[in-house]
């Protein structure tokens, strides 16, 4: 079979703006003032009095102002965290902290379509999907881990002490919270990523301070609206938008017992770096470069849509994100033409257009990284079957692009792009894929597609990753644990094995 180049044809996009019919009159009052700081209950400017402006990356236009908070800020809303762990919120009971969680998740469901557009607004994506998926989500998890609340428990344990005889012993122990939890989120999935730190904080009795990435402030300002609005204890959640140096001071900071960071692997380590000065205790989620594994006996149809849907997701800005698609090499051309034709009808345009299924990239700065590795791409060999280009001069916009005469040594293969592209990688039934999987300094995620469950099984066991989908890819629940092998990062959210990142254990023992 000889490959076929689709050429994608986009209509005329049509450009949506917050003035747009289509917008609430919520989103538009809370994008008309600037926005400030969420410090001890109170909505604060920043101690330096600077403002940044955040961008709608369908357009490229100034969306709103927000406060430029700084270190100054950062031991102001550390300070309020303080003051509330140590007082009002260590005297709630599981329940009321239950019965809070819960009115959370109720509220962003009935704000769905607020926050959907917002979220489109200031992050590029679908409002229709981050109505339906982020915000619904979001409630989810809030309401998963309201119930966690009220089952945090300790055990007994029958001590022996050998050099003590005859002597009698009660002991036990007590999960209890870290206490200050700065939390650093990214711009890919902000209210989604707030909510995976923030819920499980609070359920088990911790109190936050929370920087959003400086590209996405806005869904968890509003978020911070829900808490203020809800009636938690002043400090309990704090927010603190501004740029890396805020970050690092939040990282940095004596008085925080714990952080928790979702970004680049790059990030991350000078995340490890700063948290030393106190020890504190430190959970990552870090960068990915998934596999994503074609077997000749898979359904083709299913293993299309969603080996294509496995990059396409969220503009490829995922960081499990499926972006190294190694198919069996009897199939290879039939399946990547496959995925290609998927990718050139996807229809592309603004995230507030409710047929757009397709939106911009967040930034101008991610623009220019993602289309300087389709350059790269092309200049090492590589082929475009479809897309590997921009699309027009507004906004952030690049076509889908499915790569092929690729090599393990380029770029495009082993580094995250965070965009829509994937490079097709054929193997051999003799070889397996296993090794070329897992050839990478990341281990976030894989997917695998075929009808022998045997062999799904037995590869998803040599799979160096901390999710692996079978017949399927980002099949995500609050209750199923989240994280990453080798450079993907440390600990796991989501299900209970997020409480161990929130909690940590007393042993008590007495003698009778």
């Amino acid at each position: 079979m000889t490959h076929v180049t689709f050429v994608l044809r986009y209509e005329e996009v049509r450009v949506t703006t917050v003035a747009d019919t289509l917008v609430l009159d919520s989103v538009r009052t809370f994008v008309s003032t600037d926005k400030r700081l969420l410090i001890g209950g109170e909505w604060v400017a920043a101690a330096s009095g600077r403002t940044f402006p955040t961008y709608d990356p369908a357009t490229g236009e100034r969306i709103t102002e927000v406060a430029h908070g700084d270190a100054t800020d950062i031991d102001r809303a550390v300070a309020a965290a303080r003051r509330a762990f140590e007082g009002p919120w260590s005297r709630f009971t599981p329940s009321q902290r239950q019965s809070l969680l819960w009115k959370v998740g109720d509220a962003l469901l009935a704000r769905a379509e607020e926050f959907g557009q917002l979220e489109s607004i200031d992050n590029g994506k679908s409002a229709a999907i981050a109505q339906a998926v982020d915000v619904v989500w979001s409630a989810n998890v809030f309401h998963y881990y309201a119930g966690w609340a009220t089952k945090i428990e300790g055990r007994t344990i029958t001590p022996s002490v050998p050099w003590l005889p005859g002597s009698e012993w009660h002991a036990y122990t007590l999960r209890e919270p870290v206490g200050v939890c700065g939390q650093i989120v990214p711009w890919n999935f902000p209210l989604l990523m707030a909510t995976w730190k923030i819920a499980p904080a609070l359920a088990t009795g911790n109190t936050v301070v929370l920087k959003p990435a400086e590209q996405t402030p806005l869904t968890a300002l509003l978020l911070g609206e829900i808490f203020c609005e809800l009636g938690f204890p002043a400090g309990v959640v704090n927010i603190v938008t501004g740029f890396g140096d805020a970050g690092a001071a939040l990282a940095a900071h004596d008085d925080v017992d714990k952080i928790a960071f979702t970004g680049s692997t790059e990030v991350g380590k000078k995340i490890v770096g700063a948290a030393r000065g106190n020890l504190k205790k430190v959970s990552l989620e870090l960068g990915g470069k998934s596999p994503n594994i074609v077997f000749a006996d898979a359904d083709l149809e299913s293993a299309i849509a969603g080996s294509a849907n496995a990059w396409l997701f969220n503009h490829g800005q995922c960081c499990v994100a499926g972006t190294r698609l190694f198919v069996e090499d009897s199939i290879f051309e039939e399946f990547t033409q496959g995925v290609a034709e998927f990718a050139s009808q996807v229809k592309v345009g603004p995230g507030l257009d409710p047929t757009s299924q397709l939106g911009p990239l967040v930034s101008q700065e991610q623009l220019d990284r993602v289309t300087g590795y389709l350059d790269q791409g092309r200049a090492d060999g590589a082929r475009a079957l479809t897309g590997g280009r921009r699309i027009g001069d507004t906004g952030y916009y690049v076509e889908p692009t499915v790569l092929v005469d690729v090599r393990d040594d380029m770029s495009v293969v082993r580094e995250e792009i965070f965009g829509p592209v994937v490079a097709a990688l054929p193997f051999s039934a003799a070889d397996g894929p296993v090794a070329d999987a897992n050839n990478s300094e990341f281990g976030l995620a894989a997917g695998i597609w075929t009808r022998d469950i045997s062999r799904a099984h037995r590869l998803a066991k040599q799979l160096k990753a901390g999710s692996v989908w079978i017949n399927s890819y980002n099949a995500f629940d609050a209750a199923i644990p989240f994280g990453g092998y080798k450079q993907s990062g440390w600990g796991r959210e989501l299900g209970e094995a997020a409480l161990d990142l929130y909690t940590q254990t007393k042993a008590i023992n007495v003698q009778l």
